[in-house]
């Protein structure tokens, strides 16, 4: 009788060991979708993409993994996507972003005082070299308030010189072609060439303060850098009706759409893209 009381008491407990190691097992194995893909098998160039976003706003970056995962970028490309932070302030903060980069191990924090146009894109970009365990190809800064569609963004790199190129919208928003005066800070790019150049150069160091797109137009200008300037038109934009010349209809060409600081413009945009194509239909839920 005793033997059985004992039985029956270690029951609860190895029933909940079961639970736990089920739950750490299938864990683990789902946060692995969600860390860098592995590389193409043959990748003909490689990209990292930073988004900068504050450390509070764990809503927006729960979103856009969302996003971002289920997209699948063109096969020739091996594209990383990471949220640039600054130093973090609060307790709960330390706790909770430790939590995110155990989880998604898909956030990059730096050493600087979170703001917009006093410094942390100078301190994103020359970073890199040194806080990167390798080097990318194109080093890309986007804002947590655009849609990049990552097909499209690399197949409009492919056929792009991979040295000495500065990449996005150009403004002011009428120009075309490489005569822009700086990319927008909606999300431009750089070839790692120039983001070593910020990095060890005293041109960028010396004017940190000031918008952080215009700012990285001067340092290049000043720097004699970025001759390969290429502004996607009509690809990237604002969203309709936001922001004047700056703006137009969403188009099937799109590669970024910015300005989605409300719900409502993201709903248009993932529906435009009929981004939820590839739901199953399934008795478990119903969606009209």
């Amino acid at each position: 009788m005793r033997k059985q009381r004992a039985i029956f008491a270690t029951l609860p407990f190895l029933a909940l060991l079961s639970l736990l190691f089920v739950f750490f097992f299938f864990s683990g194995q789902h946060a692995k979708t969600h860390r860098d893909p592995p590389p193409a098998a043959h990748p003909e160039f490689s990209l990292l993409i930073g988004i900068l976003t504050r450390p509070d706003n764990y809503d927006r970056r729960h979103f856009l993994r969302l996003v971002y995962g289920v997209q699948s970028p063109a096969p020739f490309a091996e594209t990383h996507i990471k949220f640039v932070l600054c130093n973090l302030t609060k307790a709960e903060q330390r706790v909770f972003i430790a939590l995110e980069i155990l989880r998604f191990d898909d956030i990059l924090l730096l050493d600087c005082a979170e703001n917009m146009n006093s410094g942390k894109t100078h301190a994103y970009l020359s970073s890199l070299p040194a806080l990167l365990p390798r080097r990318y190809d194109l080093v890309m800064k986007a804002d947590d308030d655009v849609y990049i569609r990552l097909d499209p963004l690399t197949r409009s790199l492919r056929r792009l010189n991979r040295t000495d190129l500065y990449y996005g919208f150009g403004i002011p928003c009428a120009t075309r072609g490489g005569a822009a005066d700086y990319m927008s800070g909606m999300g431009f790019l750089l070839s790692w060439d120039l983001v070593e150049w910020i990095a060890g150069s005293d041109v960028p160091a010396n004017r940190k303060v000031g918008p952080e797109d215009k700012m990285v137009g001067e340092w290049l200008r000043l720097g004699r850098k970025g001759r390969n300037r290429v502004s996607e038109k009509p690809g990237m934009y604002d969203y309709p009706g936001s922001n004047g010349r700056c703006s137009h209809e969403l188009v099937p060409e799109t590669v970024a759409v910015h300005r989605l600081k409300r719900w409502d413009r993201w709903l248009h945009v993932l529906r435009f893209f009929n981004v939820t194509a590839g739901l199953k239909p399934s008795k478990l839920y119903h969606i009209d």
